[in-house]
């Protein structure tokens, strides 16, 4: 490791500490009682939660049984909060209350007394242990936010002293997430709680300065997260929409109540827009890249209904890093950027010049995506550079994650710099972009460059994978390396001869992979982002020796 890299790193851990720090004087009680959110302020109105309900999960709810990231709890008539959680995921779903929306697609009195028994339970067992997994500054935000826009439900009917409790409740969370706001390490999380203040400021009784001090911080976060073509630093396309189920009530509830929304609220949806655009397939779903999983597509569709920007999706994210190839059903996009700091590094995969491809309803290849509800060590292993359709040298990933407990996984190591080109004129038939990294420069001196063409009748892809030693740096005897194509599910692969792989699709489409220059194979593979969970899958790849194969040519074509 070099001098800046040790910089950087002592840097990191300089500000962890300090975060955990003002993380622990926040938790003394003693920050709590400087914000000013009263406990005995009054709700004003409701924002719209615009994420999908599933009525099935609200029947299961009000017969004792939880329903939450791929697990069923049956508490067997205890308080789920009170019994040992399945998952630390399940544990997560449970504490955000985010589960309260389904609630609403069920009618009676009993479901309001279901909802303000479970909301009693929470504030009596986990009110004030503000160490528990329960106060996780994300979890907190979220469930803040559920709470203000599920208060209809949660306060229909109920009694005066159950009220204040809830209210009282809700501002001691809000202080908490006000005094921490500054020093949650997670980007994402960090713009979630200045979205919850924000909300509070508004659905609830307070003062012009509480809401023109909570406007301007988000702001703030605003302009720090969003990148100018909308992208967030965190490179995740997930990111994007779920900041936009949040952002667009937000947006509503400023000009339901006359406020001035803050200068940058409207400017960043309108930019993110486009951004959640260019990085959808025609099926629905969004690419799969740095952390992205499986959506609901009605939760995309209801934040596209918002949407006024209309146009053609971008061909570049120049800020975000990412090209996007597309010709009639055909499209392709191209991760060609790095992580934009140490701290963002945290979630970010080593997918560099990792790509997907579709044709119309079908996604052909895929990255493996990030698992919904599996634990740590399925989330880590997602973000190896093996788990992504790019090249693998010897069976080393392109970045070293750390395995410090006190930093998280950041990494350490990888690629410092990306360089990418578009072939502008197009004048050969073909939309083409050529990509560079160096995430193996410092390991094995080479550099990685990726050149794929999509013709422009969309039925014929080229690609080429070329390495490069540095000047200067001698190569070993052998350098393996292995270029993996990730299959999606839905695709069934067959074999034609030693060189060739047919790649079809349940309607009849079909795809020919074909590659001359190594051993191809097709192998088993695993599927992170998959609805249901992680699934088995397959994947085609090409073995090869960089010293004696410097450069693979492959080629995608539909058949007729």
């Amino acid at each position: 490791m070099n001098i800046s890299s040790r910089r950087r790193l002592l840097g990191l851990y300089f500000r962890e500490g300090w975060r955990r720090l003002h993380r622990r004087f926040a938790l003394t009680g003693i920050a709590l009682r400087r914000v000013g959110w009263r406990g005995n302020v009054k709700l004003l109105v409701a924002p719209t939660d615009l994420r999908a309900t599933d009525v099935h999960t609200a029947e299961e709810i009000l017969d004792g049984q939880f329903p939450l990231a791929g697990r069923l709890l049956d508490p067997e008539g205890l308080s789920p909060f009170e019994v040992d959680l399945p998952s630390r995921e399940f544990a997560v779903r449970l504490h955000s209350f985010a589960w309260l929306r389904h609630m609403r697609t069920v009618r009676g009195e009993h479901v309001q007394d279901c909802v303000r028994r479970l909301v009693d339970d929470w504030m009596q067992l986990h009110g004030r242990d503000l160490n528990a997994l329960a106060w996780q500054p994300d979890v907190t935000a979220q469930r803040c936010i559920a709470w203000l826009s599920h208060s209809p439900i949660i306060l229909k009917d109920a009694d005066h002293a159950f009220y204040r409790r809830f209210l009282k409740s809700l501002s001691m969370q809000l202080k908490f997430l006000q005094s921490i706001a500054g020093h949650v390490s997670a980007a994402d999380a960090r713009l979630r709680i200045r979205i919850a203040i924000a909300m509070a400021s508004l659905c609830m009784d307070t003062t012009q300065k509480t809401i023109k001090t909570a406007a301007s911080h988000l702001d703030r976060e605003l302009d720090a997260q969003i990148l100018s073509d909308g992208t967030h630093i965190s490179r995740d396309p997930r990111v994007i929409l779920e900041l936009l189920l949040d952002l667009l009530p937000l947006r509503q509830t400023y000009v339901n109540l006359g406020h001035d929304a803050p200068p940058r609220l409207v400017p960043c949806i309108d930019r993110m827009y486009p951004a959640l655009r260019f990085f959808r397939h025609k099926s629905g779903d969004l690419a799969l890249f740095n952390g992205a999983t499986t959506i609901l597509a009605n939760e995309l569709v209801s934040v596209l209904r918002y949407d006024e920007t209309a146009g053609a999706p971008f061909r570049e994210l120049p800020d975000g890093d990412y090209h996007r190839l597309a010709a009639e059903d055909t499209m392709i996009v191209i991760d060609t950027g790095k992580p934009r700091s140490l701290t963002t590094s945290r979630t970010a995969h080593a997918g560099c010049l990792s790509f997907e491809m579709s044709s119309g309803r079908y996604r052909f290849i895929v990255n493996s995506g990030a698992p919904r509800f599996a634990g740590e060590r399925f989330r880590q292993m997602a973000r190896g550079t093996a788990c992504h359709s790019t090249v693998t040298i010897n069976d080393t990933s392109s970045a070293r994650l750390s395995r410090s407990a006190f930093l998280g996984p950041v990494m350490l190591s990888g690629v410092k710099t990306v360089s990418a080109r578009r072939d502008a004129e197009r004048s050969s038939g073909f939309d083409r972009i050529v990509a560079t990294h160096d995430g193996y420069a410092d390991v094995y001196g080479v550099l990685h460059q990726r050149d794929i063409a999509l013709r422009l009748s969309g039925g014929l892809v080229r690609g080429q994978d070329h390495f490069q030693p540095l000047e200067g740096r001698s190569l070993p005897e052998t350098l393996p390396a292995v270029a993996r194509f990730h299959i999606h599910p839905a695709i069934t692969l067959r074999r034609r001869g030693e060189s060739e792989v047919l790649m079809s699709a349940a309607e009849g489409e079909v795809w020919a992979f074909s590659c001359r220059d190594g051993l191809l194979d097709i192998e088993e593979d695993v599927f992170f982002a998959d609805p249901s969970g992680m699934r088995t899958s397959q994947q085609i790849t090409v073995s090869f020796d960089i010293v004696e194969t410097p450069e693979i040519q492959w080629v995608i074509a539909r058949e007729a």
